[in-house]
């Protein structure tokens, strides 16, 4: 076993910096980047495939392994705080002891995904705006449980999606709490959080149906709306977005709906008892479907072109040290160069920890 990463893998880390620059995550909490670096072990070679996840729980620690990935991006990361030990006694440390143990190496972008324009954050607009051609998948799958009035849990499907700019709402969109300087090249607009401005005021029930389209069509939606008014009879003029936890960045002047994934109770109510709606799915449920909508098909383009890049630079630097001697040469690099596969694909395991168990009529 080598002290190296597989040169797949170094790819794969390089695109993703490209994608969604680290320097753009909010290093005040968070934890991007390459967590956990597998040594690469030309006995053993992993495949030249990407597993996209929203959190790397046991289940898809199990998934990686069975389809020999070689890494494991976790828009979520596995390791927020240092550690003092790495045991088999934690679940999260038993996963990433038995990822390295089978060469596979992980990622985290999570806020640089979301400050990216054209990232997570943008992705949700694209949705409340129409600008997502709609999923066919109309109703979720429900099956009868052992309770006499409720099915089975039921959890959004995301399905793959193209955005349409043209069919969208006309409206304006802006970024709510703009990243520092300096900042990459084309991403000026960078930042958490976007507030989308309509037009004309639009109905909030077909703001509910796009978005129920946009993110794979959950059991239920959980929303708050003022006392006073009922949700047929609510406008939304303006929408305040912010993927995952949004109650650091939807704070200030309230818009007329604010769309996230978590709120806590207090500042529901006092968003709703100030006149705004609330519509909170669940945190990771307005996260996943960007994984099947944008970043497969992103990664593995960008992917591609990384990958025969390094490929063709790392045959010639063999090449170049065989005429040398071979010092230098890590065994089993020429059969990993020689492998033009390239595979990104979104986990079948992945889920948000709460379903929806729906009332059976």
């Amino acid at each position: 076993m080598s002290s190296y990463s597989s040169p797949f893998t170094r790819a794969v880390v390089s695109s993703m910096r490209k994608l969604y620059p680290e320097s753009l995550a909010d290093k005040s909490f968070d934890n991007t980047g390459l967590l956990l670096e597998a040594p690469f072990n030309p006995a053993r070679r992993q495949k030249n495939s990407v597993l996209l996840t929203i959190d790397l729980t046991k289940a898809v620690a199990d998934e990686a392994i069975k389809r020999k990935d070689s890494v494991v991006v976790a828009y979520h990361p596995i390791i927020f705080r240092g550690l003092k030990s790495l045991t088999l006694n934690d679940s999260q440390q038993q996963s990433l002891l038995r990822l390295a143990q089978e060469g596979i190496s992980v990622y985290s972008p999570h806020t640089a995904v979301d400050a990216t324009p054209g990232g997570m954050a943008d992705w949700l607009c694209d949705i409340v705006t129409g600008a997502i051609a709609p999923s066919t998948d109309s109703s979720p799958s429900v099956s009868a449980s052992s309770s006499k009035h409720y099915s089975t849990p039921t959890y959004p499907h995301p399905q793959p999606a193209s955005a349409s700019p043209s069919s969208a709402v006309p409206h304006t969109r802006s970024t709510i709490h703009p990243s520092p300087p300096p900042l990459p090249e084309g991403m000026e607009s960078a930042g958490m959080g976007r507030l989308v401005t309509f037009d004309t005021p639009q109905p909030l029930t077909a703001i509910v149906d796009r978005i129920a389209q946009g993110v794979g069509h959950p059991g239920g939606i959980p929303i708050a709306v003022p006392q006073s008014v009922a949700v047929d009879d609510m406008k939304i003029r303006t929408i305040g977005i912010c993927p995952g936890s949004g109650s650091s960045i939807l704070r200030g002047s309230l818009p007329d709906l604010l769309f996230t994934g978590e709120l806590s109770h207090h500042e529901a109510l006092s968003a709703i008892e100030r006149g705004s709606a609330v519509i909170a799915l669940a945190h990771s449920n307005t996260e996943r479907g960007f994984l099947h909508a944008v970043m497969r098909e992103k990664l593995a383009a960008e992917l591609t072109g990384e990958w025969e890049v390094q490929r063709g630079e790392g045959l010639a630097a063999l090449q170049e040290s065989t005429k040398q001697g071979g010092a230098g040469v890590v065994e089993g690099l020429q059969d990993a160069y020689n492998d033009c596969e390239c595979v990104v694909d979104v986990s079948e395991r992945d889920r948000d920890p709460y379903g929806i168990m729906i009332r059976r009529v």
